[in-house]
């Protein structure tokens, strides 16, 4: 993806984010340089990797096959380990009408993903095997607002603007918005982007940036590369 485009999506993305009433907090607007010499005092935002991040899974093709996401909090997993501490994360998220977010699942990381308005949120549901894989004949059974929905594998699940679906680790789903763009809230586990995630097919999970411009706002895939 180039960089224009990049923070084309981002000022888009918090003009949409805005218009829900939702206010992003103070560190998502940090230059480049104030990031850089926030290193010391705010050293929790970049280990976390709380911040911007604009993915197409390296495939050059945004709008068809992407994701915008934004990691509000984000806890340890040295804290789940020892079963007591910050044990969860916040992302918000929004899915543009018909861009797809690829089948994937997390090994550790449950979550629950809430539409919180727009279109209608569809998520496409399938249960895993024994190796982890998708198993084409097992029925899906997953919370809604606590109650339970059975579907066929595969099947798709409609969710509402104010509906919220929970996903336990190992269940496979691929995710778009229908009729409208869509804003999603995903609560969850200690989030690891890095690792965390499985894909049905072979993509990444951040993209590849041609730097045409200069950044307005570091991604968190960023972090390294820009502050050492």
């Amino acid at each position: 993806m180039k960089r224009s485009a990049i923070n084309d999506i981002i000022r888009e993305a918090d003009a949409f984010i805005r218009s829900f009433g939702y206010i992003m907090p103070p560190f998502a607007y940090w230059s480049p340089q104030e990031a850089k010499a926030r290193q010391a005092d705010s050293a929790a935002v970049f280990t976390s990797r709380l911040g911007w991040d604009i993915t197409d899974y390296g495939q050059e093709k945004f709008r068809e096959l992407g994701l915008f996401l934004f990691t509000v909090r984000n806890g340890r997993y040295e804290d789940m380990k020892k079963g007591m501490g910050m044990l969860y994360a916040e992302k918000i998220m929004i899915s543009r009408k018909d861009q797809l977010s690829p089948m994937h699942r997390h090994n550790i990381k449950a979550e629950d993903i809430i539409n919180r308005g727009g279109g209608k949120l569809v998520l496409e549901l399938f249960m895993h095997d024994r190796d982890g894989g998708i198993d084409p004949k097992a029925e899906v059974s997953v919370p809604v607002d606590g109650t339970i929905h059975r579907l066929p594998a595969g099947g798709l699940l409609k969710l509402d603007p104010g509906q919220s679906v929970t996903l336990l680790p190992g269940v496979w789903h691929a995710f778009w918005a229908e009729g409208k763009d869509v804003l999603i809230g995903e609560v969850s586990t200690v989030n690891d982007d890095l690792t965390d995630n499985v894909f049905r097919e072979p993509i990444g999970r951040f993209s590849n940036i041609d730097e045409d411009v200069a950044p307005i706002h570091l991604l968190v895939s960023d972090y390294e590369k820009w502050l050492g």
